[in-house]
């Protein structure tokens, strides 16, 4: 079996002394697991096309057990990460959540427009970090199966009032006159956020604003709403948060 694609490295490990296993995100075939022979090697051709977050053209073929990179060529390596901990650590986190998010041997189109657009906007740093961060969250639970009922009150229906609740364990949203135990008070415009966030067309999510103050709000609700859908330790989120104190 051959398949021929484009992909982004999300994972990758060393493996003996010069290979490397490498999970890519794929729009036709979602994740996909795949050995790189020598990839470690100084003079290898694969090198730079098969190194965490390089977005590469890929020809791969299944040996008895794996496939194998058989040919890479780098369309974007996102050398930008680099120059920037804070980047970098935010960018590893997203490639750990995108990884949840997907799946094996289905498309998953969107989860990688997603990152790569995440990606190349840490690279630019003409959004913060913060706003950046919260949208990838969101519209990646909302890809993964995890959307959060935000069209109307839970519980009168009430579409919205000056202040609402969203309660971050079960993804619904109360109004003013309906307040629930343990939700996070929020202002009408971070839940017009949070709705554009997960409903708007790929291309405009990142394109709204807020006052630091709510957008620190929003970005608070987006990352206690991800940890309670995906309930396992995030390593690369728990080193970005050590960078900000």
């Amino acid at each position: 079996m051959r398949r021929i694609t484009k992909g982004l490295v999300i994972r990758e490990q060393t493996i003996g002394e010069s290979d490397r296993l490498v999970t890519l995100l794929t729009a036709d075939f979602g994740l996909v697991k795949a050995f790189v022979r020598r990839a470690k090697q100084i003079k290898s051709r694969l090198g730079s096309a098969t190194t965490l977050f390089a977005y590469s053209d890929f020809s791969l073929y299944k040996s008895k057990d794996a496939f194998v990179v058989d040919d890479a060529s780098p369309i974007e390596v996102f050398f930008g990460l680099r120059r920037d901990i804070d980047r970098l650590t935010l960018a590893q986190y997203f490639a750990q959540l995108a990884y949840e998010m997907s799946a094996e041997e289905q498309p998953e189109e969107e989860v990688l427009r997603l990152t790569l657009n995440s990606l190349h906007l840490l690279c630019k740093g003409e959004k913060s970090l913060t706003q950046i961060k919260a949208v990838f969250e969101l519209r990646a639970l909302c890809l993964g199966g995890y959307m959060p009922s935000i069209l109307a009150c839970d519980n009168c229906g009430t579409y919205e009032t000056e202040t609402m609740y969203f309660d971050t364990l079960e993804g619904k949203i109360y109004c003013e006159n309906c307040p629930k135990t343990g939700a996070e008070l929020v202002p009408k415009n971070v839940i017009t956020a949070l709705r554009f966030i997960c409903l708007t067309e790929p291309n405009k999510i990142f394109s709204f604003s807020l006052s630091d103050e709510n957008l620190k709000l929003l970005s608070d609700i987006a990352e206690k709403y991800t940890l309670s859908r995906v309930q396992r330790r995030l390593s690369a989120l728990e080193f970005y948060k050590g960078l900000q104190k």
